[in-house]
């Protein structure tokens, strides 16, 4: 036995020095690669295994982290467009008061809606100027595109404006085109006015544009109130019923104009 494991050793010993010192064992060790490779494989599955489920593992928290990240970031790029697409409407509303403003010949003062009144019934609103800025009971308020209203009540820093469309207003105006002067009269209605008792005879037809005509010294002579949308006769009646749509866009406006007129710098701030 002991022989036997001698005899090995020295053959494995010999096979070792002829290995090193000589290339005749070359073409053997290739095989003997050959054949060893599938096993070096199956025996490093489990490590490869583990390997690429850590990496899976990893992959997808990395990519739910990604998506969270980008997810956060889209809802944050909506609402910064949001944002600009309020800001940039909101400067062409204000390009268009600013024009409006050139337009008025008399002093004139920007404003702002904070609040609207909470009866439906009552046609008011609530802006940010006051008995500090100069603002006073009957002054006009326009927006950019024609009469809103005007103030029935001022405190220091607020003012509360009655729109021309409340049940309760009046207001002097005439046909552009030929100067007939009638009373427009709100409904209760923002998006109409009516014109009563015009007599049957008088020249006034739909597409017409009401101005306010100057007269009680409230509102300013020239501006914009309504454009007129129908005519109702009735065969019955001397008079025909007049409707008109508010040129201000009452349900709209934010940033308005209080209108200081000529008579106001002088010290008049009555009228009918």
């Amino acid at each position: 036995m002991a022989s036997r494991v001698f005899g090995f050793g020295l053959a494995a010993l010999l096979l070792i020095v002829v290995n090193i010192y000589t290339d005749w064992l070359d073409p053997v060790r290739a095989k003997l690669g050959v054949i060893a490779t599938p096993f070096y494989w199956f025996t490093d599955l489990p490590e490869r295994f583990g390997g690429w489920s850590q990496d899976a593992l990893r992959s997808r928290e990395s990519l739910q982290q990604e998506n969270a990240a980008l997810n956060a970031e889209l809802l944050i790029l909506k609402r910064k467009l949001q944002q600009m697409a309020s800001l940039t409407a909101e400067n062409l509303r204000l390009r268009q008061l600013m024009n409006s403003a050139e337009m008025v010949q008399d002093r004139v003062l920007v404003a702002e809606l904070i609040g609207i009144s909470p009866d439906p019934l009552a046609h008011k609103v609530v802006i940010n100027k006051g008995a500090e800025q100069g603002v006073y009971p009957g002054q006009p308020l326009l927006d950019a595109f024609g009469l809103m209203g005007q103030v029935v009540a001022v405190s220091p820093y607020s003012s509360e404006v009655l729109l021309i469309t409340d049940s309760t207003h009046a207001l002097p105006v005439q046909v552009n085109r030929n100067g007939v002067r009638a009373v427009a009269e709100g409904v209760g209605d923002l998006y109409q006015l009516k014109l009563r008792h015009v007599s049957g005879t008088v020249d006034i037809r739909a597409g017409d544009l009401l101005v306010s005509s100057g007269l009680g010294q409230r509102f300013p002579v020239g501006y914009p109130v309504a454009e007129v949308e129908s005519v109702e006769h009735d065969p019955g009646r001397p008079f025909v019923t007049v409707n008109a749509r508010p040129k201000a866009q009452l349900n709209r406006s934010r940033h308005v104009l209080l209108v200081f007129s000529r008579q106001t710098d002088t010290g008049v701030r009555s009228g009918g």
